[in-house]
């Protein structure tokens, strides 16, 4: 993942964590605000967070979430399916899934060009996807779609993402709100050692378990406040949180949004710039199993910097059987 650092800003003289260097009784003095830099760095950040949408794979492909549950499982464009996607240009039937507690395995149909991505197309064994499985998840693909198997919620579903989809090929950008000087803050983290265990609520309504490095402590408007950090990524520099603020539901999107935070340095200063906050997937597609802000994320604050909602209303993705969203 391309790391895209706000803390070129704290200043030159700063030593970042894991430097072999011992620091300085005393932290030096931060640099004064470079109006300039910041607007780079965030249109840094907009440039590169447009290509990660639009790329192949990226979330504004995704295109379908189909539960599994033990059984045999046809799928293509045409309604008998009993997974159904009808984009036009789709074969009526691309496979077969045959799905137990265990595995799941694919079989392409005969004469459909159906192949791993960077493999030699229609040559390839059933795809095989086995419960708890660690390293890569195979992947199948056919034109501009690819699907794969996730496991949710202790259920196995099917993930499809579609680079021809209408939702790419359409795509003219993010809306966001002006550049906001004072939405970029100092701020100081707070590490848990060892960390502890946070509770994320997800769209299907249930809790998940997440290791929490800590909190990211800043002012605004002469009061502290704070968020509650974890990864999302194997990225060591760059911490992770979901937020909600009163902006939700009016101008930003309803459910929260995402923001990431660079790893601090020895003195524990990092910078948290909400310029930089983001939409989850589920703002894009009915099909992402997003993750929320908890509720001591929710900040009483009207956050009006970073993207905006998005311009098409979503619907939340429909949970597996025997969970209500």
């Amino acid at each position: 993942m391309r790391r895209l650092t706000v803390l070129a800003t704290l200043g030159a003289a700063v030593v970042l964590a894991g430097c072999t260097q011992p620091a300085p009784e005393r932290a030096p003095e931060l640099q004064a605000y470079d109006a300039a830099a910041h607007r780079a760095n965030v249109e840094d950040w907009r440039a590169w967070r447009h290509g990660e949408l639009v790329k192949p794979d990226g979330w504004l492909s995704l295109s379908g979430l189909y539960w599994l549950t033990p059984g045999e499982y046809t799928f293509g464009s045409a309604l008998e399916n009993d997974l159904v996607y009808s984009r036009e240009g789709v074969p009526p039937v691309l496979g077969r899934f045959s799905v137990t507690e265990t595995e799941v395995e694919f079989f392409p149909t005969e004469g459909v060009d159906v192949g791993m991505p960077g493999g030699e197309w229609g040559l390839v064994p059933p795809s095989v996807y086995v419960v708890g499985m660690e390293g890569e998840t195979p992947v199948m693909q056919w034109g501009e779609m690819q699907w794969y198997v996730i496991e949710r919620e202790d259920h196995l579903a099917l993930r499809l993402k579609d680079a021809a989809s209408e939702l790419v090929t359409g795509f003219e950008g993010m809306d966001n709100f002006e550049l906001a000087a004072e939405w970029r803050l100092d701020a100081t983290f707070e590490f848990l050692d060892p960390p502890g265990t946070i509770k994320i609520p997800n769209v299907f309504g249930s809790l998940g378990d997440e290791e929490l490095l800590g909190a990211v402590v800043f002012e605004y408007g002469g009061e502290t406040y704070r968020l509650d950090m974890w990864r999302d990524s194997g990225d060591p520099d760059n911490l992770f949180t979901a937020f909600g603020d009163e902006t939700n539901a009016a101008s930003s999107y309803g459910a929260g949004r995402f923001l990431w935070v660079d790893a601090p340095d020895e003195w524990g200063r990092t910078v948290v710039d909400f310029n930089r906050s983001y939409n989850p997937p589920c703002a894009f597609s009915p099909f992402a199993t997003c993750p929320l802000p908890p509720t001591q994320n929710r900040l009483p604050l009207r956050i009006e910097a970073g993207e905006r909602a998005f311009s098409k209303k979503v619907e939340l993705a429909t949970g597996p059987p025997g969970v209500e969203n």
